[in-house]
């Protein structure tokens, strides 16, 4: 059983910054490609961006690209979202999760469903 904890999120002004962590249980976080999503009220969950098992490679949603950027430290067992220039529309609950397949070098990430454990989120609230 893998468990997920997130923790960074908070209240920040508009053009602020935020870095979220996510800290994995087990031995074998680095096999996993790693993502992020969030949920704001009233909205459905949308993809926010991704980083595959290697941390080589990552992936935006366009609403969020040049803005955040994910990495991970596999010795540590935590993936990393720093968003940066924050909007009120960024305002959400932020879940990481562990993509499906290990060693998954693929292109598909965007998809909730590709993904098979999530934490419990954490809140990210901007002011304008």
């Amino acid at each position: 059983q893998v468990q997920l904890v997130e923790s960074g999120g908070g209240l920040v002004q508009a053009g602020g910054s935020l870095r979220l962590s996510c800290a994995a249980s087990g031995r074998t976080f680095s096999r996993y490609a790693m993502g992020w999503f969030r949920k704001a009220p009233g909205k459905e969950r949308e993809f926010v961006g991704s980083i595959n098992w290697t941390g080589g490679s990552t992936y935006y949603a366009d609403s969020v690209k040049g803005r955040f950027t994910i990495s991970r430290d596999n010795a540590k067992n935590t993936v990393y979202l720093q968003m940066n220039s924050l909007k009120p529309e960024d305002t959400a609950v932020y879940y990481c999760a562990r993509r499906k397949n290990i060693y998954y070098s693929g292109d598909f990430y965007s998809d909730v469903n590709e993904y098979d454990y999530w934490g419990q989120g954490t809140q990210v609230t901007v002011s304008s």
